[in-house]
């Protein structure tokens, strides 16, 4: 009996064995991909590399070479013909908000969490068909969506998630009704039982909050600390939190290993959140001279946004929200002036919130970065930039690995695009541009047969 009990037993562990690899989603045999005859922007350079083959090799880019790259053994290869067109690493949004991006905010606001998530889900795959192909999210419930992507149950980008964003009461996070203020003791808004936002108004509670969204998964911590436009409480000068609130953040993250994003405009709310060791400031497009120098020295990310006021508004003619939007979109330009002047480190990011219709225009947010930067500047701050900026989650990012850039042994998020960007900056603008589209070595899209 025994030679029969051994082959049973080894024929239940080799379906075990494969039936774990399929559980976790991968394939019993690696997998490579090779671009053949593509130039590569490699996401730093301001050129364009010679006629380059590139082998994926699982999920990693295995080798870049000016030589024909042979099939490697013991893998399922596909050659893909790049015909000199371009290959270029997967664009990064470093603000986003997917769980709001593209319903009105009165719908949500009076919708329930499910439909909200099924909106969503839509959007993740819309992003990640329009070449985003990993994005920050600074606010809302993005745990389970994340979670589905990961485990590819949905499609979509890699996402560094902040959960709810922490907000003093009256506060940019804060979206009560008036005839919910005051609030009883222990009551929670529905913003706040669907994990949008978290309101906050003590160091202690603060800490517990932000305890509450690293125990979650959250990437990094989001605070509002000054006024905001889609909130109806405050005017944008208002300074949110003190640094002793804001503090009890940033402790809670730097014992995580990661850090504090601050949604704020002003040089007052940037400055008291700088002391409070905050490391990326997103907004602030009404900045003086003096706080942006205070941010290049002090190493500070400036999260930057290009709203100058050209696309449809969420908000109707004349409202508050409107009035406000209007006062951000005027200080546009001069916060682009002070970031380049000083050097300050950059991302670019959309904040595209409650519009369906400019959520579509993604890729059009990235090309209009041309009116302050060349289109390979451009280029490296949706790519190596945040990257870079991603990094800064250190031990609680989601996905080890060096991004936003073609070389050997970075995660393969990479675009073939039909023409140069570097010479025609529009080409990301327009999706059909994008011939291929691959994350983690996968291939969601390819139109090169």
């Amino acid at each position: 009996m025994r030679p029969y009990m051994m082959t049973g037993l080894g024929a239940f562990i080799a379906f075990a064995v494969g039936f774990a690899q399929l559980a976790r989603g991968q394939d019993p045999q690696a997998t490579a991909v090779i671009f053949e005859d593509v130039r590569i922007f490699n996401g730093t350079s301001d050129r364009l590399s010679e006629p380059s083959n590139v082998l994926v090799l699982g999920n990693r880019i295995a080798t870049l070479s000016r030589d024909p790259i042979p099939d490697p053994t013991d893998a399922s290869v596909t050659r893909i013909a790049g015909g000199g067109r371009t290959l270029m690493p997967g664009l990064i949004d470093a603000h986003t908000h997917i769980m709001f991006a593209t319903l009105p905010q009165h719908v949500i606001l009076a919708s329930d969490a499910g439909y909200i998530s099924v909106a969503a889900t839509k959007a993740a795959k819309d992003m990640l068909m329009r070449g985003f192909t990993s994005i920050r999210d600074l606010g809302g419930p993005v745990f389970g969506l994340k979670r589905g992507i990961d485990q590819g149950l949905v499609v979509g980008p890699r996402i560094w998630p902040a959960g709810a964003f922490i907000s003093q009461s009256g506060g940019h996070g804060d979206f009560r009704l008036p005839n919910e203020l005051p609030a009883p003791p222990g009551y929670f808004s529905f913003s706040e039982r669907i994990g949008a936002a978290a309101i906050a108004d003590s160091p202690d509670t603060v800490r517990q909050r932000a305890r509450e969204q690293l125990a979650l998964g959250a990437s990094q911590i989001k605070l509002m600390a000054g006024g905001g436009i889609a909130s109806s409480f405050d005017p944008l000068d208002v300074t949110q939190y003190t640094v002793a609130e804001l503090r009890a953040a940033v402790e809670a993250a730097e014992n995580w290993g990661t850090y504090v994003a601050v949604h704020a405009y002003t040089p007052r709310a940037v400055r008291q959140a700088i002391e409070a060791g905050v490391k990326c400031i997103d907004h602030g497009h009404l900045l003086d001279e003096a706080t942006a120098r205070l941010m290049a020295e002090q190493g500070v990310w400036w999260s930057l946004q290009p709203f100058t006021g050209d696309g449809p508004s969420a908000f109707a003619e004349g409202s508050p929200n409107r009035l406000k939007q209007l006062q951000m979109f005027s200080g546009t330009d001069q916060a682009y002036a002070l970031a380049k002047r000083h050097k300050i480190k950059t991302a670019w990011g959309t904040d595209i919130l409650f519009s369906a219709e400019t959520s579509a225009r993604q890729g059009q947010q990235l090309a209009k970065m041309v009116r302050w930067y060349s289109p390979a500047g451009a280029l490296k701050m949706a790519t190596a930039d945040n990257a870079e900026l991603l990094a800064l989650s250190g031990p609680r990012s989601p996905y080890p690995g060096k991004l936003g850039v073609v070389a050997e042994g970075a995660l393969a998020d990479l675009l073939l695009v039909d023409r140069d960007p570097l010479a025609n900056i529009d080409l990301v603008a327009d999706p059909a541009h994008f011939l291929v589209i691959m994350k983690d070595g996968v291939v969601y899209k390819n139109l090169v047969q």
